[in-house]
């Protein structure tokens, strides 16, 4: 199996950081989480241009207007948005660009911000119901959707990410059935593996923050990266940034094509990998930081936030591990 990004595979990955540079820069970033102004509200505007980069119909057929690429290339894409930090249901609107139809056809031109729930999550929480139009719901019988002024929810007063707000939902009405219960099982791989890369862009970002500020911070008259105890965190978070990277990688070509490998170890093995890069490096770069890690002026902890709300996607780490234990 070659990991070797083709030309262009690199050119879309440029491609896409220069937008979300030009875009969606550190002072935006900022702006969401300073500003007197509801948390984690999300700009339509930049979601119609997320949506004109082809960011939620990058799989789907060319036929069909989309891009045409595979799961290797969203992976890619993905792992940028979580350098970038980019908020809203990314995930959950690119799942339902896939799936065809009136749904689909509004994710994919950007018209329609969608969420996604896993009813046997426990507990449930949405997130950012409060600007979604569609909600699509991965039920035992198949896919349902619903409209998200439907629900009883509760709103978390005190989300752990400030640009991710949630909403707690005891039950969920019947909805429209929209997709069998193969469809679903994808959904669920698809999104496990696209949140997997969104954590190896938040722990490669990290690793990047801390090495970077490591290289610059003095203290008793030296760089404070030339002390060994610095120098092994930054090797221990780029080791871990770069097996996530394996794993993701092999998840999303094995997502593509199942006959290169076995999807029921390649997936949870993905989302464990990634998830522990991106919360493990969050707290080694907040170490590094020293006492100005821990203050809200650093970027870094918006970066463990979110990581650890991802964590909890598509299967937490005990899910995965269960998983992982069941295949041997």
């Amino acid at each position: 199996m070659d990991f070797q990004l083709t030309e262009a595979q690199r050119a879309l990955v440029g491609a896409f950081r220069a937008f979300c540079d030009r875009r969606f820069d550190r002072d935006r970033l900022r702006g969401l989480v300073d500003r007197d102004r509801p948390p984690g509200m999300v700009d339509r505007k930049l979601w119609t241009e997320l949506a004109e980069t082809g960011f939620f119909n990058l799989r789907s057929p060319e036929s069909e207007g989309g891009v045409g690429l595979g799961m290797a290339e969203a992976a890619l894409v993905f792992e940028e948005a979580g350098r970038a930090l980019l908020p809203g249901p990314l995930v959950a609107t690119h799942l339902a660009a896939s799936l065809g139809g009136q749904v689909g056809a509004a994710a994919a031109s950007g018209e329609s911000i969608v969420g996604v729930a896993d009813a046997g999550d426990f507990p449930v929480l949405i997130e950012h119901l409060d600007v979604l139009d569609e909600l699509v719901v991965l039920a035992d019988d198949g896919i349902r959707r619903l409209a998200p002024s439907s629900l009883a929810a509760a709103a978390i007063r005190s989300p752990t990410d400030p640009c991710t707000p949630l909403h707690h939902v005891e039950a969920f009405p019947d909805g429209e059935l929209i997709a069998d219960t193969a469809v679903a099982a994808r959904l669920r791989h698809e999104g496990a593996v696209l949140t997997a890369a969104l954590q190896l862009g938040i722990a490669g970002k990290l690793t990047e923050m801390a090495t970077q500020y490591a290289g610059e911070r003095e203290q008793f008259g030296r760089i404070i990266g030339s002390f060994q105890a610095v120098k092994h965190l930054c090797a221990d978070m780029l080791v871990r940034t770069e097996v996530a990277r394996a794993a993701v990688y092999a998840a999303a070509v094995t997502l593509d094509d199942p006959e290169v490998g076995d999807l029921a170890v390649a997936v949870p093995t993905a989302k464990l990998m990634a998830d522990e890069a991106a919360v493990r490096n969050g707290k080694d770069a907040t170490q590094v930081h020293g006492g100005m890690g821990f203050t809200w002026e650093v970027d870094v902890h918006l970066y463990l936030k979110r990581a650890w709300v991802h964590a909890t996607q598509y299967g937490g780490a005990e899910e995965n591990e269960e998983a992982l234990a069941a295949t041997l």
